[in-house]
């Protein structure tokens, strides 16, 4: 009789785990989603008569810097974030005559007026450094910063959030790191990835969250192991990537939303990316598009469904097509 019990587990454990196989392999593409209509291969160039081409990540740099601000519903938190980019940005052009950079606005399919207040910056300063890619539809976080990297000139790559959450100055601190990781090789082929991180600020806003929000994070963090052993904070917006590094990641992922950041490091441990994690300035903004309980729970559910897609050999760990494909 107990061996027919056990029996009779064996095969629900086998089944439930062959469902979950099927659901992962029938619910899911196997390809990260590169596709875009005509409209968000182009962008407004004031001075021009027709919407111009944006250029392709496969293309050589041909500035110095590429800031990528994936942007949803901010209208009134995007002026802010802006407006300090540009005078760190302004200043270190005037202080060091071969710099050059871009900023790239990335409209997630807003119902406001967001691409209007991009579109206000580039009427302002030029489409040169200015330029926005407004999404037909939503397409999440990931989909918006992949796109908006696709479309840079940058020899390096930061990715910030729309918020002015993180302080910009603090660009310094990242490029500090990646140039120790560099040492004397020559930089334009090397992948390496520098990360912002809030970790040193984790006890004290330890003390300010409910028990519930504490017992959901320290049990997101155990998720966020299994894909990314690493890295203390793999959600701060502030990240900064070779040309290289970017080449190999931004058309390798497939999480479009929140969780995306989790699958990009994922890859790039598994890719011997090097990845230094930095410190910077932070500071909490009001606004947030994130739903605390729901949200946690559905990146915990990507998180987990990352791993294993991965581990089933469902989703590959590089790119197979090439962009300009697409």
């Amino acid at each position: 009789m107990d061996l027919f019990i056990l029996l009779w587990v064996l095969l629900a454990i086998g089944l439930s785990i062959a469902a979950l196989a099927l659901y992962l392999l029938f619910t899911v593409s196997r390809e990260p989603n590169l596709s875009r209509s005509q409209n968000e291969r182009t962008f407004i160039d004031p001075s021009a008569k027709e919407r111009q081409d944006f250029p392709s990540l496969e293309d050589s740099p041909t500035v110095s810097l590429s800031v990528i601000v994936p942007a949803y519903k901010e209208e009134d938190r995007l002026p802010v974030m802006m407006d300090e980019a540009l005078e760190y940005l302004d200043k270190r052009c005037k202080e060091d005559l071969g710099f050059q950079y871009e900023i790239i606005i990335v409209d997630d399919g807003s119902s406001d007026k967001t691409t209007e207040v991009g579109l206000s910056y580039v009427r302002k300063h030029g489409a040169n450094k200015i330029r926005v890619l407004t999404f037909d539809k939503n397409r999440g976080k990931g989909g918006a910063v992949r796109m908006g990297m696709l479309s840079a000139r940058g020899q390096k790559l930061l990715m910030v959030d729309a918020d002015a959450a993180s302080k910009f100055s603090d660009l310094d601190k990242l490029e500090k790191a990646m140039q120790q990781e560099e040492g004397d090789e020559a930089t334009d082929d090397k992948m390496i990835i520098a990360v912002g991180s809030r970790a040193h600020m984790e006890q004290d806003s330890t003390v300010q969250r409910s028990l519930f929000r504490t017992i959901l994070m320290h049990g997101f963090h155990l998720l966020v192991v299994m894909c990314v052993s690493g890295i203390r904070d793999t959600q701060c917006g502030f990240k900064l990537f070779t040309r290289s590094a970017a080449q190999h990641l931004f058309p390798a992922y497939h999480v479009e939303r929140w969780a995306f950041d989790v699958e990009l490091l994922h890859i790039a441990e598994q890719l011997k990316i090097p990845i230094k994690e930095v410190a910077i300035t932070w500071h909490e903004v009001g606004g947030s598009k994130i739903i605390p309980v729901f949200s946690w729970f559905q990146m915990g559910r990507d998180i987990l469904f990352i791993r294993l897609r991965y581990l089933f050999g469902i989703w590959s760990y590089r790119v197979t097509r090439k962009l300009k494909e697409n």
